[in-house]
């Protein structure tokens, strides 16, 4: 996809962050930090897709924001090889309408791999991807956010459990178990966690997909 971008002709600018965003009724400028040294962008259009920092990207816009990002970490598992063709499609868990959450499923990777996951783990870091992470602007943030307090405190056995599980590994197969039960502990390989940029609003509402802000700008 990279390439085929740059080959019509677009840029792509790595270790670049966004430090600043000013929008006029001709133009938006985006005020970036790039390897230490300050750069502008300005054009007509701006598509951001911001995911885990979308609410900082609103805020500087001086759009009024009431949600903010909770992040939660999905921990995966692979299936050792033996089980490559265990299953020929993905299989899921029936969704709670309360919670936004895909559930702990197989799916079958491009490579031929299995993969199991994902729980729900409370993040304490908005790109934490290791078992260990803490960003403090990021809790400080959330725990002055009164929709993380209400969202927690609704979905707390949830939560508990969620938590318990990813340290009880014998927890998080018995979930497997329910529809795949040729799956023991020992298949359970190591795989890479996600982050899901969870937006949630200020009464704890969980936003199910899209968030619409209806904005007037000068």
């Amino acid at each position: 996809m990279a390439k085929e971008f740059t080959d019509l002709g677009g840029e792509i600018q790595l270790n670049t962050t966004v430090t600043g965003l000013a929008e006029t009724s001709q133009t938006i400028t985006a005020e970036c930090c790039h390897n230490g040294e300050r750069v502008c962008y300005e054009s007509k259009y701006l598509i951001t897709c911001s995911g885990l920092l979308a609410d900082r990207m609103t805020k500087m816009l001086d759009i009024p924001t009431d949600f903010q990002i909770i992040p939660y970490r999905g921990e995966y598992y692979r299936l050792s090889k033996r089980h490559n063709e265990v299953i020929n499609h993905l299989i899921y868990p029936i969704p709670d309408p309360d919670l936004p959450f895909l559930g702990v499923h197989l799916t079958r990777m491009i490579d031929g791999s299995v993969t199991v996951g994902p729980n729900a783990v409370q993040g304490w870091k908005r790109e934490g991807y290791g078992r260990f992470n803490v960003d403090l602007k990021d809790v400080r943030d959330m725990v002055t956010f009164p929709g993380f307090w209400k969202v927690t405190l609704k979905h707390l056995g949830t939560g508990l459990k969620e938590t318990w599980e990813s340290w009880r590994k014998s927890g998080y197969l018995k979930r497997v178990n329910k529809y795949c039960d040729k799956i023991t502990i020992d298949d359970l390989e190591p795989y890479p966690a996600g982050i899901r940029a969870q937006a949630v609003l200020k009464d704890g509402s969980l936003v199910h997909d899209f968030c619409r802000i209806i904005y007037i700008g000068s």
